[in-house]
């Protein structure tokens, strides 16, 4: 019963995907953006335990608070490790689920794109937080959500039209295709 239920959403999903191409793109860019998530704050959030022992007394503390300051060093270790793992997390998913265009996402200049990008949306980040929330003093979740949802936008355009797009791949002409398919 199981199995046939799995067809079914396999079918529906198909279907969606034939009528609603794009619309299925980004559904399955957020997917794997919130996927690479998880795995960034759960990297950081086991580092920062394992390094801090003496203000996590329970694991759980992670989510609801440290009883004392955590080291400035394993913050920042554990956010580059957490940001670093989920990155090539969201790398492989977005080659392989995400992006039906491949362009030059299995490329060197793809992979070296897909950092930069990256690096400059966390740039973003980090800086409407620096303005937004220690110099104007708002609400840091509503910063947090609000800046998390124009760095989402800015990398799924920066991906989509720089990096898994066909159309910026040189075309190849009659005879170069033939000779490709004659090497392979």
């Amino acid at each position: 019963m199981l199995y046939v239920k799995i067809l079914i959403m396999k079918a529906f999903l198909q279907k969606l995907n034939q009528k609603y191409p794009r619309l299925m793109e980004i559904a399955r860019f957020i997917i794997v953006g919130g996927l690479a998530t998880v795995i960034d704050f759960a990297i950081s959030g086991i580092f920062w335990y394992f390094t801090n022992r003496e203000i996590y007394p329970k694991f759980y503390n992670i989510l609801w608070g440290a009883i004392g300051e955590p080291s400035t060093w394993s913050t920042v270790v554990g956010t580059a490790l957490g940001f670093g793992i989920s990155l090539i997390v969201n790398y492989l998913l977005s080659l392989l689920f995400v992006f039906e265009e491949k362009g030059d996402g299995k490329t060197v200049k793809g992979a070296v794109l897909f950092l930069i990008f990256s690096l400059i949306g966390l740039g973003i980040h980090m800086l409407g937080m620096y303005l937004l929330f220690d110099l104007a003093g708002l609400n840091e979740w509503l910063i947090k959500i609000t800046l998390t949802i124009v760095v989402l936008v800015f990398n799924y355009v920066t991906r989509k039209v720089f990096i898994f797009n066909d159309k910026n791949k040189p075309k190849l002409n009659q005879t170069e295709t033939q000779e490709e398919e004659t090497n392979d």
